[in-house]
Formats: structure tokens, C-alpha cells, sequence
């Protein structure tokens, strides 16, 4: 066997200190959390007592859906046309009003306006009371999903680095508990569905966190809601999570959303051209073990393997 290059090593290496050194950069660029929205978010009533009257934001400005972009497990994202803008549409069926009314709720929290945080823009129920939809409105970017990005591109090691430092900024602010906003408190957030389905990049390749449909905030003295640990996407359930031995603690949930960052950087670095040589076809992590649609059972199997790892 061929040993591998030294710097697959050099590789492999850089990206484990990553994420800390992310962290400590996040204190030193916190402050410019508050950029300005281009509008600001539209009120939604937290009942459902039918068709609500128009929103004054969208109500009275036309909104185009232009071209399906993505579909998924609570809906599809359309791109759409707000006045001289595109944005982002994701249109919920009513029967995942609980996802659209937690995505909503996490977006308008104080503090959550930050560049690594898909920008929010409004929310409205469209229909009548027997055929409502209920779409959320947020920036549109062209490039998509870390996920596409990758599986049509590779990248230069200056660029991985890019995008895993933005990726970790997003998640590290995420996780703070930041008291004394202007607009409030703003709590500790665990996302609870890190992939690279949920990384939105820039034109700069600057990444953004998104979909925050299972998201769980921690408020001191206030229940965190739905804990139920076995929540997410099979491939990026931390081991603890596929054994059901999650203690619902903060912390446990924090820890839960690193690793599955961990398996995107993964990702990043098996697109990286920075090591000699070819770089392979993009995949999925542990899919060349267990394929593309795993079942917990299979995600158990792999993640209990003596040497449990992935190659770089």
C-alpha cells in the first residue's frame, strides 16, 4: 500500500484546531452582528386562527416564485422575485406548521442578525383556511448549499479554509449566550441539523447557517421545549445520539452540532486539491461504507466499528 503524502497529514491536522481557533475568532467579530436588514421581519400571530390579513411587508410589495431551488423533508425553496431583489421562499405544508413556526420564532430571536446566519426576512401564511402554506422568506444565494457546491467543484486550501472558518463563526455565535443586546437576550441556540445541506455559501464562499426547523433554544428558568435526541439527519447523529444516551443537557447539544460539523469539514477536505494527486468524486461521509440512505441501524453498525474514523 502506498503510504500517503505527508500532507495529507499537514491536511488532516490543521482542520482538528480549527474549529477552536474559530471559536476565539468569534469573540473579536461578534460586534458586527447587527447588520442591517434589507427589511425588517414581518409579525405572524402564534395561533392559527385561519387566513391572516395581508402582511404589511409582503402584502403590499409583489412576490414572484420564480424556479423550484430545493426540496426536502418539511417543504421546498423556491427562488423568488421581491420587487428588484431575488429571495428565498421556503413554502411548509400546513401539517409541518410546527417546523415553520420554530424556524420563525429561532429567526426572531434578539441577536440573530449575523453573517454566518442565513438573513431573515418575513414569514406569511398564503391560502385560504382549507389550503394554507406557510412560507418564510430569507436571502437568496446563488451558489446554494455547501452540499452542491462541493459535488460541482472542488476547492483550494485557502478556500476550505474560508468557508470552514465562516461555517465555525456561524455555529460558535449560535451557541453563545449573549445578554444585554439592544434588542434583548439573546440565548444559547442548538441547531440540531448541522449538514452540508444546511450551509448556504456566498458569492465570496463566505458560508451561512441555515434551516433552523429543529433548533432549541436554552433560556434560564424556561423549558427547551421538544428534547427528544433522536432528531436530524441519520449520517450526522453523533454516536451518543444513535445510542439514545443523550443526558438533554445544553451542553450535550452543543457538543451534538460539532461533531456533525466535523463530518462537513470532512467533506471540505475530500474536495480540497491542496494535497498531490487526483481528488475523488464527492460523497457523503461513511457513504462509500453504508450508501446513501442509511437506516439508524446501519449508522449504529458503522459508528460502534473498532478504528471508528474517516479517511482524508
Amino acid at each position: 500500500v502506498t503510504p500517503k503524502p505527508p500532507y495529507y497529514n499537514i491536511l488532516l491536522y490543521s482542520l482538528v484546531p480549527l474549529m477552536l481557533i474559530a471559536g476565539i475568532v468569534i469573540c473579536a467579530f461578534w460586534v458586527y452582528r447587527h447588520h442591517k436588514m434589507a427589511y425588517p421581519p414581518v409579525l405572524v400571530p402564534t395561533q392559527d386562527p385561519g387566513p391572516p390579513p395581508p402582511s404589511p411587508l409582503l402584502g403590499l410589495k409583489p412576490l414572484q416564485l420564480l424556479e423550484v431551488k430545493a426540496r426536502g423533508r418539511f417543504g421546498c425553496v423556491w427562488k423568488a422575485q421581491l420587487l428588484n431583489e431575488y429571495v428565498a421562499v421556503k413554502i411548509f405544508p400546513i401539517q409541518d406548521k410546527q417546523s415553520w413556526q420554530n424556524e420563525y420564532e429561532v429567526y426572531s430571536l434578539p441577536g440573530m442578525k449575523h453573517e454566518n446566519i442565513l438573513q431573515f426576512i418575513g414569514a406569511e401564511k398564503r391560502g385560504t383556511s382549507v389550503d394554507v402554506d406557510l412560507w418564510l422568506i430569507t436571502a437568496f444565494h446563488e451558489k446554494g448549499s455547501l452540499s452542491d457546491f462541493l459535488k460541482a467543484n472542488v476547492v483550494s486550501w485557502n478556500e476550505l479554509c474560508h468557508i470552514a472558518e465562516t461555517m465555525a463563526r456561524g455555529l460558535a455565535y449560535l451557541h453563545e449566550d449573549i445578554p444585554g443586546l439592544k434588542d434583548g437576550h439573546k440565548p444559547a441556540i442548538s441547531h440540531r441539523d448541522i449538514k452540508s445541506k444546511n450551509v448556504l455559501l456566498k458569492n465570496n464562499l463566505t458560508a451561512c447557517i441555515a434551516d433552523f426547523g429543529l433548533a432549541l433554544k436554552f433560556e434560564a428558568g424556561k423549558s427547551a421545549g421538544d428534547t427528544h435526541g433522536q432528531v436530524g439527519t441519520r449520517r450526522y447523529m453523533a454516536p451518543e445520539v444513535l445510542e439514545g444516551a443523550i443526558n438533554f443537557q445544553r451542553d450535550a447539544f452543543l457538543r451534538i452540532d460539532m461533531y456533525a460539523m466535523g463530518l462537513v469539514l470532512w467533506e471540505l477536505a475530500s474536495r480540497c486539491t491542496a494535497a498531490d494527486g487526483p481528488v475523488d468524486e464527492y460523497m457523503l461521509p461513511f457513504e462509500e461504507e453504508i450508501g446513501q440512505h442509511p437506516s439508524l441501524e446501519d449508522m449504529e453498525w458503522q459508528c460502534s466499528k473498532p478504528g471508528y474514523q474517516l479517511d482524508v
